[in-house]
């Protein structure tokens, strides 16, 4: 069994925290272009509150371990391992009691090269405890703007977890799936599932716009967030997301296995 101390010293060497890839300066871009409410950054999140630049560095202090300097605004940016291992037991014990009362789950990442293993594990091990992993809106076509205009995607399902291909594209030759921010797909999904008279989701496990687009309608959200993704955070502070994990949401796929067993450990649901 993965040890609490055996964990931190592993998200602080391959840099899920501690000293993360981040940069400050793409933070707090991300903290200006979110109090300009601008939709890039909000990930289907609309505050309640006024939240500014400085209030967005306050939470972000708080919750993920950021410097709170607003005069730091240069170099590498650092998540607290302490904090990611406390929300980590959050995630954990919201699978746990979910498994408990085998209530349907919604899974759907906007990270899938970096990911979708995280997310298939705790899809399996969720199936397995009796949950209904829900698959709604399987091959339907959502447009989401981009940086290179209007794209169509459509919605996919790998093991259980949802994501975005490219129209007509396979997963032949490597990873599928699109890197997405949009809140778009989830709203497509949910919608499917109560046009199709449910089930629909107790629980929503994802990312970028499938935890904030989710929590914004009412469903409860779980999922990890960078320090460049204050919407996560914000929702959990305006009682939108029920949980954010502070770590970088971009390593290798095989540096989240440990946190997968963890969590798993923790929740209950190793076989």
């Amino acid at each position: 069994m993965l040890t609490r101390g055996a964990l931190r010293a592993h998200l602080v060497d391959v840099r899920l925290a501690g000293v993360v890839a981040t940069s400050r300066e793409v933070s707090l871009r991300s903290y200006r272009l979110f109090a300009a409410r601008d939709p890039r950054v909000l990930l289907g999140i609309d505050p309640e509150r006024v939240w500014g630049p400085r209030e967005l560095l306050g939470l972000m202090a708080e919750r993920c371990g950021v410097s709170a300097d607003p005069r730091h605004t240069s170099g590498q940016d650092v998540i607290d391992p302490d904090r990611t291992l406390a929300a980590l037991d959050a995630f954990a014990d919201r699978l746990a009691e979910v498994a408990g009362r085998r209530a349907p789950v919604l899974l759907g990442t906007g990270h899938p090269h970096r990911l979708l293993g995280f997310y298939v594990a705790l899809a399996e091990a969720l199936s397995a405890a009796g949950c209904a992993v829900l698959t709604p809106a399987q091959g339907r076509s959502v447009d989401i703007t981009t940086r290179f205009g209007l794209r169509t995607y459509t919605i996919d399902y790998v093991r259980g977890v949802a994501l975005v291909r490219e129209s007509g594209a396979g997963c032949a030759g490597g990873e599928p799936g699109v890197h997405t921010h949009s809140p778009l797909p989830v709203r497509v999904a949910l919608a499917a599932a109560a046009e199709a008279g449910g089930p629909l989701p107790e629980l929503v496990i994802g990312d970028h716009g499938w935890a904030c687009g989710a929590g914004q309608l009412g469903f409860e959200a779980i999922g990890p967030a960078d320090t460049d993704d204050p919407a996560l955070f914000v929702g959990q502070a305006e009682g939108l997301v029920s949980v954010a994990v502070p770590l970088d949401d971009a390593v290798r796929s095989e540096y989240y296995r440990p946190l997968t067993r963890y969590v798993l450990n923790r929740a209950c649901l190793s076989r």
